[in-house]
């Protein structure tokens, strides 16, 4: 019985680690002119993989159909 409540406390104890070390953390900006670049690239790839891989292109259109020519 005494096993049990260490392992439960153990957990617990683990848990709010976890919690106060992402309360802690937030959501900070980036702080340098390369993280910033690495960011718009992820971005701008993700909107063109979007816009490429979306169901309509992948089914509705010739394959030889690029993005550039929809309205």
């Amino acid at each position: 019985m005494i096993e049990l409540g260490v392992l439960l406390g153990l957990m617990v104890v683990l848990a709010v680690t976890l919690i106060v070390k992402l309360v802690r953390r937030g959501s900070g900006t980036t702080r340098n002119a390369d993280g910033l670049l690495i960011e718009q690239t992820r971005r701008v790839q993700a909107y063109n993989d979007r816009v490429s891989y979306n169901a309509n292109t992948m089914h509705g259109s010739s394959p030889t159909m690029s993005d550039n020519y929809r309205s």
